[in-house]
């Protein structure tokens, strides 16, 4: 088995929501294991999905750790703003091609229901909607970048 293979299965074990995969061959085992629970989230409009992050595990090596970096926090007072997230893993795209102007800016008003972005998961296109009304204050995510699940983009200034 070789690298690609071994990275489109830790693919293939993180969508698909399976806590473990084992496969042994003649010269090697290799066994990818979920190193958290699923997590739920209840968004709007959408049903809950499980995430996970998978580990490799090769024997006869120990688990690999992997850590989460958390979001460094806004330097404003942030208290009053509210977070639109990510609800999904993806690419984070802020118009809908290249030469298209920005879905919103920093100052822009947003209605609830109003795309905000858009994010390219498995080479579909999902346009993500505000689901509150407010001014966007800070964009929290470079154009064309990863995001995670649960991933801060927008910080919202409710009106």
């Amino acid at each position: 088995m070789d690298i690609k293979q071994i990275q489109e299965l830790i693919k293939f074990v993180s969508r698909s929501g399976v806590n473990e995969v084992s496969i042994e061959q003649e010269d090697f085992k290799i066994t990818i294991k979920t190193n958290q629970p699923p997590v739920y989230q209840t968004q709007t409009a959408q049903q809950i999905q499980p995430v996970s992050t998978p580990a490799i595990v090769v024997a006869p090596v120990s688990p690999v750790e992997t850590k989460s970096v958390p979001a460094p926090p806004a330097k404003d007072d942030s208290s009053t703003y509210i977070t639109i997230k990510s609800p999904m893993i993806g690419t984070f795209y802020r118009s809908s091609s290249p030469d298209k102007p920005l879905l919103v800016n920093v100052g822009d008003e947003i209605k609830a229901g109003q795309v905000v972005c858009i994010i390219e998961a498995m080479k579909l296109f999902n346009e993500i909607e505000s689901e509150i009304s407010g001014r966007i204050v800070k964009v929290l995510v470079d154009n064309a970048s990863p995001v995670e699940y649960d991933q801060p983009l927008f910080l919202v200034e409710p009106i």
